[in-house]
């Protein structure tokens, strides 16, 4: 199983885009449109989800076991996988963040082991992704099975608690 083969179907992560000053105006390139109003550009370049993980290394080696490839990145604070388009998974050490975000961040390290993100993967084989993860240390949530939106799937925790869904639509 390839990287190309792994197709990202949808994380929970939600952006908010503000409306432009000018309703009355087109939007300048780059910059959100306001309802009604025609865009001109793309508004995002590339995505990165970041999770903050307790042990860098230790995530390293499960999320490289599991999804079959290396890194593109790898130096003290990130770790980078990329994806087939404009998308990539990051590993940051939770200890660093707030240090580099500021003091209004909660400490991520206080939700360590509560599901702080899911990972919904659609794969060419599932059951085998699945396998991978329980074996790199993932602790299973559900097994591989028929979901009521018609996707078969299979759910697992990572060593930081985070969800991993990977599956297949029918």
């Amino acid at each position: 199983m390839s990287l190309k083969s792994l197709n990202v179907f949808s994380l929970c992560v939600f952006m908010a885009l503000a409306p432009a000053a000018a309703a009355d105006k087109a939007a300048a390139p780059g910059v959100p449109a306001a309802p009604g109003e025609k865009n001109e550009g793309a508004l995002i370049m590339k995505t990165l989800v970041i999770l903050y993980v307790a042990d860098q290394a230790k995530s390293k080696a499960f999320y490289t076991t599991v999804l079959g490839t290396s890194p593109v990145l790898d130096v003290p604070g990130m770790t980078e996988f990329k994806f087939e388009g404009n998308f990539s998974l990051c590993l940051m050490p939770e200890r660093g963040i707030k240090g580099l975000l500021g003091e209004k961040l909660p400490d991520p390290a206080k939700g360590n082991g509560i599901p702080r993100a899911e990972l919904y993967m659609l794969v060419d084989d599932p059951g085998a992704y699945h396998a991978r993860a329980l074996k790199a240390g993932a602790v299973e949530v559900k097994p591989l099975g028929q979901m009521p939106w018609g996707d078969t799937v299979a759910y697992s925790m990572d060593p930081d608690g985070n969800v991993l869904a990977f599956g297949k639509s029918s």
